[in-house]
């Protein structure tokens, strides 16, 4: 995986993680506001860029570290200058969002208490294969 595709899944994740924790997915907006209140800048063709990892890699630390403070985990989750520490987070925010996973297919399996059981297995197969294929990019928001 490239290194932009990486951050670009790091920060897929913790924009899921704000939502498995029952909050509103942060916009483009309120991230360059949060950045800009600590004197930082971040364009939204550059915040597009970092969340698709088609672009080029952002090495700016000042940015990366505002980044991990608007979001409160350690900067170095995103500048991976501590070998322990990114798995550690990383592996953190992929049990939150599985939890999320769950409370998905628990609730599928409430409320559509008619469908059968394959539908059902089905629901679970696919939560546990985008689990396990990690973020996917997603398209800026306003």
């Amino acid at each position: 995986m490239s290194p932009q595709r990486e951050l670009a899944r790091k920060l897929n994740l913790l924009l899921d993680v704000v939502v498995a924790e029952g909050n509103t997915p942060h916009t483009y907006k309120q991230i360059a506001a949060g950045l800009q209140a600590r004197g930082l800048s971040l364009s939204r063709a550059r915040w597009a860029y970092m969340i698709t990892g088609d672009g080029p890699l952002v090495t700016d630390i000042d940015l990366l570290v505002g980044i991990g403070e608007f979001f409160r985990i350690p900067p170095e989750y995103l500048l991976g200058s501590d070998g322990d520490l990114p798995e550690r987070v990383d592996s953190q925010l992929a049990f939150v969002k599985s939890l999320r996973a769950q409370r998905v297919v628990n609730f599928a399996a409430r409320t559509l208490g008619d469908v059968s059981p394959e539908t059902l297995r089905s629901i679970t197969a696919l939560l546990e294969e985008d689990m396990q294929g990690g973020a996917e990019p997603r398209p800026a928001q306003d």
